[in-house]
């Protein structure tokens, strides 16, 4: 059975950096869709970014581009997400998740899910 399970959230202020992680157990992540999504209070959840196991191509949101980068390392079983220039609106549960057949940066597409880690961009 896949096994997610993130770290690396925290206390930021704006403007700062932080990475998560998030590393898988049970079965090897190298043929999976690698995601990491957020919900924000009273806010639907959200793709943030997305690599895919086919070729390592990534989607990132129109809200994170330029300042968040995903990246995966097989060896490991791990994904990472990058984060640069924090906002106050990046605030946030990140959780990271995968997909055996994705089509898109949606959870729709994708069965295991990581317990989330809070993240938060404040003074």
């Amino acid at each position: 059975q896949l096994h997610l399970a993130e770290s690396g959230g925290g206390l930021v202020q704006p403007g700062g950096s932080l990475e998560l992680s998030c590393v898988a157990s049970g079965t090897n992540v190298d043929r999976y869709d690698l995601g990491w999504f957020r919900q924000a209070p009273g806010k639907e959840r959200e793709g943030v970014s997305c690599i895919s196991s086919a070729d390592g191509s990534t989607y990132d949101a129109d809200s994170v581009k330029g300042r968040f980068i995903i990246s995966r390392d097989n060896d490991k079983n791990t994904v990472y997400l990058r984060m640069n220039n924090l906002k106050p609106d990046d605030t946030a549960v990140y959780y990271c998740a995968a997909s055996p057949g994705g089509r898109s940066c949606s959870g729709s597409y994708y069965q295991d899910w990581g317990q989330g880690t809070q993240v938060t961009g404040s003074s």
